[in-house]
């Protein structure tokens, strides 16, 4: 987010950086003595309307320890042309009018994402911490996976195709054979789920041991490398997972943050092997957050019953994109609230969270209209014990 008062950086254009890389953008704040929930309030004001700007992927808010009058917002876009077209625009100056009653002064710096350490995997496991209002534009930090009760590392990407190409797609998907299973001597894969709705593929994973070995290792599979090649033509976003640079970026863009996780209390035999079903909430924007709280919360009680519908839930997130996948016992039933996640008394609030068109969920009726809307169709689901 660049929330700009008075800007004074150059703007000649030499701050752009090598063509097509990332942009991160330091604004330094001043506030004046006394305005701090002034500021805190305006700028809640209008992050939401900076997270939906093109280019946008996410910022932060941090406060001086030492002198709190002095504020930093950095924020990291897609490329620099992007950033500059929206800082130079009318719709900048009218966005952040609400910062400058409040603001004494600003300093703005922008820097080329060069290189970076860090993690291309999703974050480890654990609910959305509770209270607070929806945010949106930045997906939650992604941190390495973590194992779960059962030591299962559960993970989701998700990545876009061209409109038109899904039966191509899918068929890419679910031709090629399976890798090998076995890593090394403590890593293995486990179970590999593929899902579409519209254009939107995902992918969720699980793997036990190193996650990294794991990666490497279905990467050297010579039939994963040429679906993957025949998958790269009909991909919204480029890549070359031949450039390690080209990989990371695609990983990370692809990752898909875990907000929850959580197997049943009481296992019982053959959950290994329940039917997987995944569900893509139409949810408007900046509400994905709120709506996967409400998710939670309702399928941690089904989880805790012993006689369940389900033998494991997780719920995804990036941006306003919001994916439940979900495992069914035999005999789980067709209810939609229960398949939905959406209990009785949280059905008007998340109805007031989703796309206009979803959003009666009155009774069964628009229930079972959300649930046709929201299923993701399977394109393939590979558990390890069915490779030799």
């Amino acid at each position: 987010m660049d929330t700009t008062v008075r800007d004074h950086s150059d703007r000649t254009g030499t701050a752009q950086g090598p063509s097509g890389s990332r942009l991160r953008v330091l604004l330094m704040l001043e506030i004046h003595e006394g305005s701090q929930q002034r500021f805190l309030d305006a700028y809640e004001s209008i992050r939401d309307q900076v997270a939906r700007v093109p280019g946008h992927l996410r910022d932060q808010l941090c406060q001086s320890i030492d002198d709190p009058t002095q504020w930093l917002i950095t924020s990291e876009w897609a490329d620099s042309d992007r950033f500059l077209a929206w800082v130079d625009s009318p719709e900048h100056q009218l966005m952040v009018r609400p910062l400058h009653g409040c603001v004494r002064g600003t300093r703005s710096l922008r820097y080329a994402v060069a290189r970076e350490t860090g993690t291309l995997h999703p974050p480890a496991t654990g609910p959305i911490p509770s209270g607070g209002e929806p945010r949106t534009g930045a997906a939650p930090a992604l941190r390495p996976p973590t194992a779960a009760a059962d030591g299962i590392i559960r993970c989701a990407l998700s990545f876009p195709v061209e409109p038109g190409s899904s039966a191509e797609v899918a068929r890419i998907l679910s031709d090629y054979d399976p890798p090998d299973p076995h890593v090394d001597e403590t890593t293995s894969l486990r179970r590999t789920s593929v899902f579409m709705h519209g254009n939107v593929v995902v992918r969720a994973i699980e793997i036990r041991g190193d996650m990294r070995a794991a990666l490497a290792h279905v990467a050297r599979q010579p039939q994963v490398r040429a679906a993957e090649e025949a998958l790269n033509p009909y991909l919204v976003e480029p890549r070359d997972l031949d450039d390690p640079e080209g990989a990371r970026e695609f990983f990370m863009r692809a990752a898909l943050a875990e907000a929850f996780q959580r197997t049943a209390a009481h296992a019982r035999a053959g959950d290994d092997r329940a039917e997987r079903k995944a569900f893509l909430y139409p949810v408007r924007p900046g509400a994905a957050e709120s709506v996967a709280r409400i998710l939670a919360a309702h399928d941690e009680e089904f989880l805790a019953d012993p006689e369940g519908p389900f033998a494991g839930v997780s719920v995804y997130l990036r941006q306003d994109l919001l994916v439940r996948v979900v495992d069914l016992r035999p005999g789980a039933g067709d209810d939609p609230a229960v398949l939905l996640g959406i209990p009785a008394e949280a059905a008007p609030r998340i109805g007031r969270l989703l796309d206009e068109h979803q959003a009666d969920l009155a009774d069964e009726a628009g229930l079972r209209r959300l649930l046709a809307a929201c299923a993701m169709t399977p394109v393939t689901d590979r558990h390890a014990a069915d490779v030799s």
